[in-house]
């Protein structure tokens, strides 16, 4: 009996975590705007013991977040990050990064109308991470959390970036803008460039990035990237135990 309540218990915790990201990417954009996204970490962190700490608009720029700032002033749904800590600092640091785009609508290279219609999923990678970091924290695994997730909404007006625009990113490296509609590996410059500066074990990024990746692999199969080959067969045994379906692209 007692091992039926444990299982029982996990299932839930899965479900639970499940439930959640589908419930982020369902919610429309008007209802899940970087400060919503905000709100559902700040819960978390208030449900498990954590932290949460948001850098939020023009304060981007003071902390070096020049990117995430960029893709996100045109909005009236101020850009930020948002920054979750949870568990013993003697654990291993792992970091999760999740692309928190609320709205695509491409920026001043409009996306047509059937590309930006679902665009409300392009948060599909802050979803994630949450979810990931709600399982992380209800079994209470001996780790030492980190979530980091640009939020922002891609949207336009007169101060939105522009085609040629150049920026520098949090590393420093310079960026021509060619494609406003290509904000996505902005924002991920600055939050996985502030990862990088943690004493992480693994630093793990989700995004719906890009349109390309589902080209090459189908909407059947997440596009996978690492630079450690050992992470690359765990996650893909993982996957495989779940039914899952993941391609190691080059």
């Amino acid at each position: 009996m007692v091992n039926e309540q444990i299982l029982v218990d996990d299932a839930i915790k899965y479900a639970e975590a499940t439930a959640l990201v589908r419930d982020l990417v369902n919610t429309p954009a008007a209802d899940m705007m970087p400060q919503n996204i905000g709100d559902t970490a700040q819960a978390l962190a208030d449900t498990f013991d954590g932290h949460l700490s948001q850098i939020i608009g023009d304060e981007l720029l003071e902390h070096n977040y020049p990117t995430i700032h960029a893709v996100g002033r045109a909005s009236a749904n101020q850009p930020r990050l948002i920054d979750l800590t949870w568990g013993d600092k003697k654990h291993p640091q792992i970091t999760l990064v999740g692309k928190g785009v609320c709205f695509d609508s491409g920026g001043l290279d409009l996306k047509p109308a059937a590309g930006m219609r679902n665009m409300k999923k392009d948060m599909g990678g802050a979803a994630h991470v949450l979810g990931l970091a709600r399982l992380i924290m209800s079994h209470n695994l001996p780790i030492n959390l980190r979530v980091l997730i640009p939020a922002v909404e891609n949207a336009v007006s007169s101060n939105a970036m522009r085609p040629g625009d150049v920026i520098t990113t949090r590393k420093g490296l310079t960026v021509e803008i060619d494609n406003t509609d290509a904000e996505g590996r902005l924002v991920l410059a600055d939050g996985l460039m502030a990862a990088a500066q943690t004493q992480s074990k693994i630093i793990i990024d989700a995004a719906t990035l890009t349109g390309a990746a589902v080209m090459a692999t189908g909407s059947e199969y997440t596009a996978l990237f690492a630079l450690d080959q050992n992470i690359v067969e765990t996650a893909k045994n993982a996957a495989t135990y779940v039914n899952e379906a993941v391609w190691q692209l080059p």
